[in-house]
């Protein structure tokens, strides 16, 4: 077994603040003594029930591109393992978000070809039998941060063994090296301290990949 500190992170393939999130993690990885676990959660299963609530142009996203590929990621998972997850999702969310190819079928299928899975998996797109293990993976990492936040969530051993989860941060660009290290340090122990809720600072600028 490693002797690396575990870091949990749950992912939707579709969300660009997300990928960017991920990203930071894994230049995290280089520089502290860290392991990423991937796991699946999905903004579809989040925000179904309060679908009528958001604006047109979200819920018309969530409809028509948010369930096809979490089924497909899903059933990866269970077909060929967690193992597998790292590398599909740097594979989805470089043609996703970096080529701006879109949450399509095609983007999918070649994305599972990117990392050596069997096209069968896009049988899984509109219809899966793993959606009882999707939403469980999904409930198992918003449990930990509350239903009014989204994806990423990450969490890490605290220092009483008990875990510390946090939604985001969201950062972009996504830092690296040193600077990577030192908003990683910062951000376990802000969320480290007991009844701590939240902090925030409105920004205007979107998700920049340009140093991805």
């Amino acid at each position: 077994m490693s002797d690396k500190t575990p870091v949990d992170f749950w992912f939707d393939p579709l969300c660009p603040w997300a990928w960017m999130t991920s990203r930071w993690v894994l230049e995290v990885e280089k520089v502290r003594d860290i392991e990423v676990r991937w796991h699946l959660m999905s903004l579809g299963v989040l925000n179904e029930n309060r679908l009528d609530e958001l604006p047109e142009e979200y819920r018309e996203l969530l409809e028509t591109k948010a369930w096809g590929p979490v089924r497909v990621v899903i059933a990866a998972q269970q077909e060929h393992g967690p193992e597998v997850l790292g590398d599909l999702y740097t594979a989805l969310g470089t043609r996703i978000h970096n080529r701006e190819e879109g949450a399509e079928k095609s983007t999918v299928a070649a994305a599972l070809k990117d990392v050596g899975l069997p096209d069968s998996l896009m049988d899984h797109w509109d219809s899966t039998p793993y959606e009882a293990e999707l939403r469980a993976s999904h409930k198992e990492g918003i449990d930990k941060v509350g239903q009014d936040v989204g994806t990423p969530v990450i969490a890490v051993p605290g220092p009483d063994g008990e875990q510390i989860a946090f939604f985001g941060p969201v950062v972009t660009p996504a830092p690296k090296g040193e600077e990577a290290a030192r908003l990683w340090d910062g951000t376990v122990a802000v969320a480290s301290v007991p009844g701590f809720y939240e902090i925030k600072r409105t920004r205007t600028k979107g998700p920049d990949f340009s140093n991805l």
